[in-house]
């Protein structure tokens, strides 16, 4: 078990180093001796869990898809909310959440696939949005995977305007804005009325899966 806690934490320890390295020069100028040495590990130690510098990016990039399981809501529509608030507060708060979606959205990448997160957001908001018509939450005429790619694609331009703008500070605010003007386009009245759609949503929720360890060993 201790040998599987230290593979973990070096993985770990590789990704920020690689995410520091990959931020401040770019993929395409970034060496895999500059992310050895920021890490602290030897070559063999990043080839044990990276084929290469592009294995490595790719790495970097899939961070943004995983957080621990957001808790059930009474509505799929929410849990699509909470998928897009708790990305808007990471995004503020973790740089590695940061380096992954910067990695992603950087155009002069050459050499690199950067539609592996664009489309592992679309399947996953797809699937909520199917749970959600096949519980009729959605109107009508909405198409899960068109509005699964709507969604994706505003929620990108959003933070990049955000970053410029205020440095994401207000990034909150803004996924807020966005889904209050979307969201009546794609949800029954009775259901939109249900959502909770503020910009401390994301800070609530992270809150909420941190007690949740403590919790669970609290006597009965």
């Amino acid at each position: 078990m201790a040998q599987q806690a230290r593979a973990i934490q070096t993985r770990r320890s590789i990704l920020v180093a690689a995410a520091d390295v990959f931020d401040e020069r770019g993929y395409s100028s970034a060496t895999i001796s500059e992310i050895l040495a920021r890490a602290g590990v030897t070559k063999g130690a990043l080839y044990f869990h990276f084929a290469s510098k592009e294995d490595l990016a790719l790495g970097v990039m899939d961070i943004q898809l995983h957080s621990d399981p957001l808790p059930p809501q009474l509505t799929k529509l929410q849990e699509l909310v909470d998928q897009g608030m708790l990305l808007a507060y990471r995004l503020r708060h973790e740089p590695l959440v940061r380096a992954s979606v910067g990695l992603a959205m950087d155009q002069a990448v050459e050499g690199l696939d950067r539609g592996t997160p664009f489309r592992g957001w679309i399947d996953r908001l797809e699937h909520i949005l199917v749970a959600a018509k096949g519980q009729g939450e959605l109107l009508p005429h909405v198409a899960p995977g068109e509005a699964a790619e709507m969604l994706a694609g505003s929620f990108s331009g959003i933070q990049v305007m955000s970053q410029v703008l205020s440095n994401r500070e207000d990034l909150g605010r803004r996924i807020s804005v966005l889904l209050h003007y979307v969201l009546p386009s794609i949800s029954t009245p009775a259901v939109l009325a249900t959502l909770d759609m503020a910009e401390d949503r994301g800070e609530r929720l992270l809150r909420s899966l941190e007690t949740v360890p403590s919790q669970a060993g609290a006597p009965n």
